[in-house]
């Protein structure tokens, strides 16, 4: 079985509701995790917009999420998970707000046969860096979203 990330709020490629973003209660949205592999001693999580004028533009980071963790529910962060810094200069999850246009918003998920030391003042490079050679499986979900006009 295959590692899988999804949520109930949206398909693959599909758009993101509105009160998920930066249009209405920027909250995060739910997620669904499955098929995580065996050996997984913990999960990371990256949501970011590859399609930002100025490069890729980090919107969540997550890490030491429990292996065993099946859902990370609206607005929630797993027990024990630590989050990291977004491109806002803080923690915590910051929805899509595209300038213009529609954009790619990725959520990738990381099976890891580690924990990670990282404090939370940690940015994606570091995260990035911290999984090299750690990564068991990795799934991903995409979301779309456009600002109202």
């Amino acid at each position: 079985m295959n590692m899988e990330i999804s949520s109930p709020t949206f398909t693959h490629n599909g758009s993101i509701p509105s009160q998920y973003t930066c249009d209405g209660d920027d909250r995060s949205p739910p997620l669904r995790i499955s098929g995580v592999p065996r050996g997984a001693k913990s999960l990371a999580l990256i949501h970011d917009d590859p399609d930002a004028p100025m490069g890729t533009w980090v919107h969540w980071l997550l890490w030491n999420i429990n292996p065993l963790t099946e859902e990370i529910e609206e607005n929630g962060v797993p027990p024990g998970a630590t989050e990291g810094m977004t491109s806002w200069g803080n923690t915590g999850y910051g929805g899509p707000c595209p300038p213009s246009g529609t954009h790619r918003y990725l959520f990738k998920l990381y099976a890891l046969d580690t924990i990670l030391d990282l404090p939370s003042s940690a940015d994606m490079t570091k995260l990035e860096e911290a999984t090299e050679g750690h990564i068991l499986a990795k799934a991903e979900l995409i979301g779309l979203y456009s600002r109202r006009q």
